[in-house]
Parts: C-alpha cells; structure tokens; sequence
C-alpha cells in the first residue's frame, strides 16, 4: 500500500496511484505478429521502401511523427493528430489498433480493430522488428 508522507505531496502520490492502475502493453513475439499482420497487409506495406498501398508503408512506423510518411495521402484528423506532435510508440499503436476510428475519429483508415491484447501486442512486436533502429 503506498503511504502518503509530509514528503509525497498528495498530487503525486495520485499520479504514481493513477500510473500503476494502467495496463501494461504485454510483452508480444513478432512471429506470432507477423502472421497476424497478414489481415493488414491487404492496406499496409512493410518492406523498406515498399510504395503506399491504400494504407501508409509501416516500415519504421515505430518512433515515427503521425503522419509524416512522404507520399501518402492522410485524412485531415490524422495530420492534425501529426501536427499536434502525436509520435507512433508501441502503446500508441496498440491503442489505435484496438479501435482506430474511436482513438482518431475521422481517420480513413476502414478497419473495425484487433480485440485480443495478446494478438495486438504480437503484432506491435512485430512492427518494432520492422524498424532500422
């Protein structure tokens, strides 16, 4: 249990208390992810250099500025979402990939989600395999 003292102000302890009560992206296998994938590649490239399809290449998605792949098209709500400075980390991406039009109403993206954290956080793994770094 975590103890208030003269030396934690109240405001912190709620942030460390509201902190712990997220879930934490599950550790995902990149193999079991690429074959997930696999209903995404319909949309999605992910080889290095690969063109758009109707969805932007995700190869280094991971790190990457919202929106800012050259050359592909975005809906409005996703480059506002860029410009406001959003950056695709794994926890991002599993939040979008749950359900992308309640995280970015707007986007063109058509997608209904991935329910099983299990299977979005293989196929977050498997996208952080896909970056250069």
């Amino acid at each position: 249990m975590f103890r208030l003292t003269k030396s934690v102000p109240a405001s912190l302890a709620a942030i460390v208390l509201a902190v712990s009560a997220l879930p934490a992206l599950a550790e995902g296998d990149p193999a079991k992810g690429e074959k997930s994938f696999r209903k995404c590649a319909i949309c999605h490239a992910v080889e290095a250099g690969a063109p758009n399809k109707a969805g932007p290449n995700l190869h280094d998605v991971v790190g990457r500025k919202t929106a800012s792949l050259e050359g592909f098209t975005y809906s409005d709500a996703m480059k506002k979402l860029g410009d406001d400075g959003h950056i695709w980390t794994p926890e991002e991406i599993d939040h979008f990939i749950t359900d992308p039009k309640a995280m970015v109403p707007g986007t063109k993206m058509a997608f209904a989600g991935v329910k099983k954290p299990e299977e979005r956080a293989d196929i977050v793994a498997y996208l952080q395999s896909l970056n250069a770094n």
